[in-house]
């Protein structure tokens, strides 16, 4: 037994597991509704930049894009450049607006922008629509990795991560999920850190094995037992190297650009962060480290990725490792080749910092949601004035009914990709709340029901296209409908806000007070 719980695999995640119990008793205390949602608006720029990037940074950045990369090359290494644009825009058009702006949830700023409870319900509404697409995948990798590496069920690992998420958001609130996103952070960064020096001290250097990897065309002897169909799988390298699976073409390349890049903007756990911060310069210094440490990111993953194709086709890894490498998916590669290139104990410190990708995405996820519940929905709804312990209370009782919810949506995407489903929720996302925000910052125009018809079209468009898009001509089927679900959102704000006209009486005070240079207060 003790044997058994020295192994590396358990070691780095009891360690993981025991740091974040600690971490989350000593921010146990929230004698306020900021303290819960918000941390007190007391996180410097440094914290909040590596919480930012932690949350960021989840299990499609982890193991979606290595994955990604590895099985469909060029396509997959696309995804890094999209996402990378997000950030850049959100800390350029979103950040110290934001805020400037100060509030507790997403929705206040819709409620606020247009002093409606309409819109409020509506913004909550799609709050819990892109964090349900966003947290699935999240559940999904915590189970499988616990299914591959520790033996247990899918639907074990399901339970374990939601009852995890419960303790460690239910009691920690803001303050003790923003500290433990930013220590799992550098867990995962030092992970691919010396994945990649390993990687490369062993002479898997990228030009050498991207040569390898496109030069070779045919079987990769010894895997028809891991295959269902009982054949060795079969590789073509100069298809893996171009351009075709995702985007065939410009359009569809488009596409994939225009929904992840700007689906940042307008995810709700991210945005939720930039309220935490003490000042709007805070918060813009925060979006540049973010920045800064997504792109090495971004980078390793790509080249970790490279570097499991070229391992594969080498075939000179042990026999579980290529079993997991068929097996797992695009999900499971960056564990396999942790395995590959540094046995148990490199393999260990990876599932450890999977789980710190996986718990970091789904706490900051939990926390928007639960103020949606809490905040937007039964405090602001409420016949009565709520006390701040009230608040609070109703804050902890969302995160259960949020664990149950997501639990759920987590058993039903069972085999799904990663990296795609977070791409779908970008999606959403982009069509949804980013018009809502580069609009309401940046267009005294926009009106309570342009806002409002921006986010049910949005909404409405986005899921026709994820879940009907078979309906349509195939010229209007794309993996990422961006390039049709966005400007759809943008043109309802903007066209149903012309037609309107009731642009709200205070509207240059809030421009004044978002766009000012004054010194900001909490």
């Amino acid at each position: 037994m003790i044997q058994t719980l020295l192994e590396p695999k358990y070691l780095f995640t009891f360690i993981l597991m025991g740091t974040i119990i600690y971490i989350t008793y000593l921010s146990k205390k929230s004698s306020s509704a900021s303290d819960f949602f918000v941390g007190g608006r007391s996180f410097g720029w440094f914290t909040n930049g590596s919480a930012i990037a932690g949350d960021y940074l989840s299990a499609a950045t982890f193991l979606g894009l290595a994955g990604l990369t590895f099985t469909i090359g060029y396509d997959g290494a696309f995804y890094t450049f999209s996402f990378s644009i997000g950030l850049t825009l959100l800390a350029i058009f979103v950040a110290g607006p934001l805020r400037k702006f100060g509030a507790f949830t997403v929705a206040d700023f819709v409620a606020y922008r247009f002093h409606s409870k309409r819109a409020r319900l509506v913004a909550v509404l799609v709050v819990l629509s892109i964090s349900g697409f966003y947290a699935a995948p999240q559940l999904l990798g915590a189970a499988q990795i616990l299914s591959m590496f520790f033996d247990t069920s899918y639907e074990f690992g399901i339970i374990f991560t939601c009852s995890v998420m419960i303790l460690y958001v239910g009691v920690g609130g803001m303050k003790g999920t923003t500290l433990n996103q930013a220590l799992e952070l550098w867990i995962r960064l030092g992970a691919f850190v010396i994945m990649v020096g390993v990687a490369i001290y062993g002479g898997l250097h990228y030009q050498k094995i991207l040569t390898a990897i496109t030069e070779f065309s045919g079987t990769i002897a010894n895997t028809s037992q891991f295959t269902q169909d009982g054949k060795d799988v079969a590789v073509d390298g100069q298809a893996w190297s171009t351009s075709g699976v995702i985007t065939p073409n410009f359009i569809h390349t488009l596409s994939l650009v225009i929904g992840l890049s700007l689906g940042t903007i307008g995810l709700p756990h991210i945005l939720l962060r930039f309220y935490t911060n003490p000042s709007a310069k805070a918060a813009r210094k925060s979006a540049l480290m973010a920045i800064g440490i997504a792109s090495v990111f971004f980078l390793f993953a790509v080249f970790l990725g490279v570097v499991g194709r070229a391992l594969f086709i080498e075939g000179n890894v042990n026999p579980e490792v290529m079993k997991h490498l068929i097996t797992g998916g695009d999900n499971m590669v960056v564990p396999s080749i942790a395995e590959a290139l540094g046995g148990k104990w490199l393999l260990g410190l990876v599932i450890a910092g999977a789980f710190a990708a996986i718990f970091s995405n789904l706490s900051g996820l939990f926390i928007a949601s639960s103020g949606a519940l809490a905040h937007d929905l039964y405090a602001s709804f409420s016949k009565k004035e709520l006390t701040q312990k009230q608040r609070v209370i109703a804050g902890k009782v969302s995160i259960i009914i949020l664990g149950v919810l997501y639990g759920t949506l987590g058993l039903l995407v069972k085999g799904a990709s990663i990296g795609h489903l977070v791409a779908l929720a970008f999606t959403v996302a982009a069509s949804t709340f980013t018009p809502i925000f580069l609009f309401g910052i940046w267009w005294r125009g926009m009106t309570e029901k342009g806002a409002i018809a921006g986010l049910l079209v949005g909404l409405a468009v986005s899921m026709f296209m994820i879940f009907f898009a078979s309906a349509l001509p195939p010229a209007l089927q794309f993996k990422v409908p961006g390039i049709i679900t966005v400007p759809i959102g943008f043109l309802t704000v903007y066209i149903v806000s012309k037609l309107d006209r009731q642009v709200p009486t205070d509207v240059n005070l809030f421009m004044k007070k978002v766009h000012s240079k004054q010194r900001e207060v909490a």
